[in-house]
């Protein structure tokens, strides 16, 4: 929405040096000059009307942008002081506007009171999205969009079928976010080979054994959709199997040469400061996974929004929301919540034989130089992909959690002729299968079963409680035990269907099996349920002490 302000008259010209006074009389009466019968405006005012004249105001998120007229659509925040990702922050790019025009520097002052104005004016904004890297086409909801971070706003359109590059039209194409940690992409490059051959450039210098490379080639086309749950990807494996390598050449083909592997945010806020500021988010060298951060990790990417008290106030807030691709290394991470482990992509990369091993210097020139081709591969890939989504729904007889990882998966398949979506489900039963062996109380409940040949129990709580208790030391993660006074005991039914839910969620905390309990029975007094784990129905019945 264009302000009134910009269709004021042509701004007067910045006041020439003083003349020399002539001698009184001398030449005869004097004519006003015509920059004195000019209206005189402040500074400030000079400034106001250069930067309403240039660009128009949009909001989002109650923030306040400023798009350019007639340039690129990057939506610069009014308040934003930095570099603002090497493109110039607004309050810089006023500063070079009227150093330019008048050839000297305004005053700082009256520099933050027309960006304070425009601030204001921006309450009358239209709203309008303003996104980060990736963006939903505004009219067709099958195309997307990728910000390749330049200067000049070229991006790709990707449509079924096909892509483009190509600058957004300012009203009917995305406005991008920038931060510092937008890098810079190449100009994309059709290969003769096509798909094959771009992406074969990538696997020729990946270290990713065979069903993983084709699960990072699907994690990289839900890197290109907006607003989609993706799994988190994870390289694991022993020392010297090039795993931070790897999860670099994934990142950066979705996000530069400068996208980053980073350390474990100390923080949740933190984490999520920084998972706002760049489209992927890379956590290096993971020894174990807090319950916080696994928390932080599963909201990130199937969505999540955090409200903080906005600084220097005392009842204001201020909100923003992500959702990210996600990507860790580590060797070992221990015991994973259930949450956690559904939503793991595990990845398996190959043994680097020593005489093959390259050094940095060389790996990454070579990257960079085949960059252009590789994001091509995939945007041709993605292109394809696209074009068979809309079937997936249809022909999908079963959803994993995230299911529309699982239709991407289902495409993918549909083009390539791989086996991606079966590749998945089985890796997550191998996930499945380490959740249970790291959870005390569920691998001694399966001990059990095997060694007592049944799944049917009739015990007390007691009973239960001494069956399950490991020898020697109890761990950390054993739960408290359950007494039967808390089972609510009734002389007549024994305990109550509530007590039961009670006793199996302090003895299997936090499990995914604990939302798979069947319903509550009875049965000549005793109460019972069903449970599942890995796959093996137990029935649980638990008898009055």
């Amino acid at each position: 929405m264009k302000h009134p302000l910009t269709s004021r008259a042509t701004l007067p010209s910045p006041a020439r040096e003083p003349h020399p006074a002539e001698p009184a009389g001398a030449g005869g009466p004097q004519e006003p000059r015509a920059a004195e019968r000019e209206p005189k405006l402040s500074q400030a005012d000079i400034l106001l009307h250069l930067g309403m004249d240039q660009y128009h105001l949009v909001s989002h998120d109650q923030t306040a942008y400023a798009v350019p007229v007639d340039g690129p659509p990057i939506a610069r925040p009014l308040r934003a002081k930095g570099g603002f990702g090497g493109t110039g922050s607004l309050r810089q790019l006023r500063n070079r506007a009227y150093v330019l025009r008048t050839g000297r520097s305004p005053s700082q002052g009256c520099l933050t009171d027309a960006i304070a104005s425009m601030d204001a004016l921006a309450l009358d904004a239209e709203e309008q999205p303003v996104c980060l890297r990736i963006a939903p086409d505004p009219a067709d909801e099958q195309a997307t969009w990728l910000d390749l971070g330049r200067s000049d706003g070229l991006s790709v359109c990707i449509e079924p079928g096909t892509w483009s590059v190509t600058t957004p039209p300012i009203g009917e194409g995305p406005l991008w976010r920038r931060t510092r940690l937008t890098g810079e992409l190449p100009l994309p490059e059709r290969d003769p080979g096509g798909w094959q051959a771009g992406l074969g450039l990538l696997r020729e210098l990946s270290a990713l054994a065979e069903p993983s490379w084709r699960l990072a080639v699907a994690w990289l086309l839900a890197g290109l959709r907006p607003d989609m749950p993706r799994p988190i990807a994870y390289f694991n494996g022993e020392r010297g199997t090039a795993k931070t390598t790897s999860a670099r050449q994934l990142l950066r083909v979705l996000d530069g040469i400068r996208a980053e592997v980073r350390n474990v945010p100390r923080s949740e806020d933190d984490g999520a400061v920084a998972a706002s500021a760049g489209w992927t988010m890379g956590l290096d060298n993971l020894a174990g996974i807090p319950q916080w951060l696994s928390t932080f990790l599963c909201r990130t990417v199937t969505g999540a929004s955090v409200a903080k008290r906005e600084v220097y106030t005392d009842d204001d807030v201020s909100s923003w929301a992500y959702q990210r691709p996600v990507l860790l290394t580590g060797i070992d991470v221990g015991a994973l919540q259930p949450d956690l482990a559904e939503r793991l992509l595990p990845f398996t990369l190959e043994a680097i034989d020593p005489k093959a091993r390259r050094g940095e210097r060389d790996l990454w020139r070579r990257y960079r130089a085949d960059h252009g081709r590789i994001l091509g591969g995939l945007l041709e890939l993605a292109a394809a992909v696209w074009a068979r989504l809309p079937d997936a729904a249809d022909q999908l007889e079963h959803r994993p959690r995230m299911a529309d990882w699982a239709e991407l998966l289902w495409a993918l398949d549909a083009v390539t002729g791989w086996d991606t979506l079966n590749t998945y489900t089985g890796s997550q039963d191998a996930v499945t299968d380490d959740v249970i062996d790291a959870d005390p109380v569920a691998t001694a409940l399966t001990r059990w079963s095997a060694t007592a040949g049944r799944t049917e129990w009739r015990a007390t709580t007691g009973q239960i409680d001494e069956v399950l208790r490991p020898p020697g030391p109890i761990p950390d993660t054993w739960p408290r035990h359950v007494k039967a006074e808390d089972l609510e005991i009734t002389p007549t039914k024994g305990p109550s269907c509530g007590g039961v839910r009670d006793l199996i969620v302090e003895l299997l905390p936090s499990h995914p099996l604990v939302s798979r309990v069947a319903e509550v029975t009875e049965f000549r007094g005793d109460v019972g349920l069903k449970v599942e784990i890995g796959g093996l129905d137990f029935d649980v019945w638990v008898e009055p002490a």
